[in-house]
Order: structure tokens, then sequence, then C-alpha cells
């Protein structure tokens, strides 16, 4: 990870899963770190590890990233301190496994302004400074869900499908400007995700750990990839279904992921 070395990384969701896994791996090849999310005391520990172990700079800054006004509330701050961010990591995000008729209104639209927005919000706040830079490289957060339908997890993959999306398309408008744009999509992670989302155990037989996924998205960023499934498994299925009939593919799911009837 020596393409970060003595640069300013910003990442978001850090307090957990790949969040925290991306950066450790970071302050190990010398980056430096702001770290947010919801809860300050992950942040604080996850910072104080980090400094003490590899002697790299580390910001904290606790956000809810669901609020319209969080990425520009985390701009300032990262501008408040003189940090030139140079690697932005748009890993926050979560789900709601269920019925969507049955599920909560708030829980499902705090999912897109998440997800989605502030993705968007965030990237099109820093990516400014590393185009004038001819410089800098975003990692997104996307999830092998963003290839095909998901039945009980519909919103969650609709989110991922756009962050897949937005993150191929961008990364050909900004590659000429020397800006590196990529979306991991990992599968199923032995993360807190699958608890917060309350998806079930059946669809986390296969899982990778945080650590190796968040491995293959530097990798794939740094290689200049605008995308990159982790693992073969992951990325045989995601591939290979492109091959059956769309409403075949997501008969599948639905069996996969329907939750026990009463």
């Amino acid at each position: 990870m020596d393409r970060w070395r003595g640069k300013w990384a910003l990442i978001t969701g850090a307090s957990a899963g790949i969040g925290t896994e991306l950066a450790r791996i970071l302050a190990a090849g010398g980056t430096n770190l702001v770290l947010t999310a919801r809860r300050r005391d992950r942040l604080e520990q996850l910072a104080a590890e980090l400094n003490g172990k590899y002697s790299v700079q580390v910001e904290i800054f606790p956000m809810n990233l669901a609020r319209p006004e969080a990425p520009g509330e985390i701009f300032a701050f990262t501008a408040s301190k003189g940090i030139r961010v140079d690697l932005l990591v748009n890993n926050a995000g979560f789900g709601v496994y269920g019925p969507f008729r049955s599920s909560e209104l708030s829980r499902q639209l705090e999912m897109v302004q998440l997800n989605c927005a502030a993705v968007v919000h965030l990237t099109h706040l820093y990516l400014p400074g590393m185009i004038e830079r001819r410089s800098g490289d975003i990692l997104i957060l996307a999830s092998t869900a963003a290839y095909q339908a998901v039945p009980y997890i519909s919103t969650y993959a609709a989110t991922k499908a756009f962050d897949l999306l937005f993150a191929e398309g961008l990364a050909e408008e900004v590659r000429h400007f020397g800006v590196r744009v990529c979306a991991l999509c990992p599968g199923s992670t032995n993360t807190e995700f699958q608890q917060v989302a309350g998806q079930p155990d059946r669809a986390f037989r296969r899982a990778e750990t945080a650590d190796k996924v968040a491995r293959v998205g530097l990798e794939a960023l740094a290689s200049g990839k605008s995308s990159v499934i982790s693992g073969f498994a992951n990325k045989f299925g995601a591939e290979g279904q492109r091959l059956m009939p769309r409403r075949l593919v997501t008969q599948i799911a639905a069996k996969m992921f329907a939750p026990p009837q009463p």
C-alpha cells in the first residue's frame, strides 16, 4: 500500500468491519487517516491503536452520514485541519432485511441516503481537488448484490447497483485527469452487517474475512480497475448469472433470502 504513504485517506464507516480493516491496512502502509462513523468510542480505540502501532496521524470525526448535512460537515472538518484528502473511501452503509411492505419507511429512506446520496455528496466535494492536482483515488463499497435484484433486500441491492454504476461511469470520466475510481463488490463478509440487517445465516455460509475483502479493494484501486468482485466463487456467481433469464435469477435469490414461513 505504498501508493498512499505519507498521504491522507478519509474512510467512512471506519468503526467496524471492512472500514476498520481498510484503516489498519492503510496505516500499516504509512497512510495518515481521517476516520468517521457514528460511534466515537470505537473510533477513539482504533485511532489509538493505529497511532501507537504505526505512528501515523489519525483524526476522528464522529458523524452520522445518514444526515443530509453530514458530508458537508466532514468536508469542512478536513478543510479546517488543512488536510488534503488523496484517497476517499466511501465505505459506510447498511442493509434492511425482510418484506418491503412491512418494513419501516424511515429506515428504508435512511439507507438510500447513506448508501447513495452520501456517496455522491462526498465524492462531489473531494473530486474537484483531486482533478486539480491530477492525482487522487476513490474507493466505493458496492456489493455482489449490485448484479441482480434480490427480494427481501430489494432496496439495499438497488442502492449497491447505483454505487457500482456510479463508480464505473465516474472512473471513465476522470481517468484522464489521473484520478482512479473503483467499486469494491464483496459477497458475504464476516462483519456486523448481517446482524444489523437481520439477514439469515444461510446467506453467509461462505463468508470472507473483512481483511481479505479490504486488500482486494485497495489492490484493485491501485491497479486502475473500475470495479472488482472479491472471491472467485462470488465472481463466478455474479458474472455467470448474466447468462440466465433475469426473472429466474431473481426467483433463485428469493428462495435464498425468503424469511421462514410461520
